[in-house]
């Protein structure tokens, strides 16, 4: 069942918190060393990298150690099945919430 996929419990496990979050969005602009990524943020780089290995683990960040730089960057096909699986969320409650509206409007419309 896929509301039960391991790989999209970790991705969204990944996204509940902000400061990943806001890692994610920086990542999205394009790859980044770690110490620019943890630039502004109020926390010490070991924070910092706890949280870089929760979005690593997770799939949605890869990263590659080249000397004493390590470059981060958005690993798409991990982010793009967390949004088809949101996509198809919508779809439903939008679906509901169109024939709860029909069924409100045949309410109105019959006699007291």
């Amino acid at each position: 069942m896929v509301n039960h996929e391991p790989s999209l419990d970790s991705a969204f496990h990944a996204l509940a918190d902000p400061t990943r979050r806001a890692i994610l969005a920086r990542l999205v602009e394009g790859p980044a060393a770690v110490k620019e990524l943890a630039a502004p943020f109020g926390m010490g780089m070991p924070a910092v990298l706890k949280h870089l290995r929760v979005l690593e683990e997770s799939g949605l960040v890869g990263s590659e150690k080249a000397g004493r730089v390590r470059t981060c960057w958005v690993q798409a096909e991990r982010l793009a099945a967390a949004e088809a699986w949101l996509n198809a969320q919508r779809a439903i409650w939008e679906a509901r919430t169109d024939r709860l509206a029909a069924y409100v409007e045949t309410l109105k419309d019959e006699p007291s």
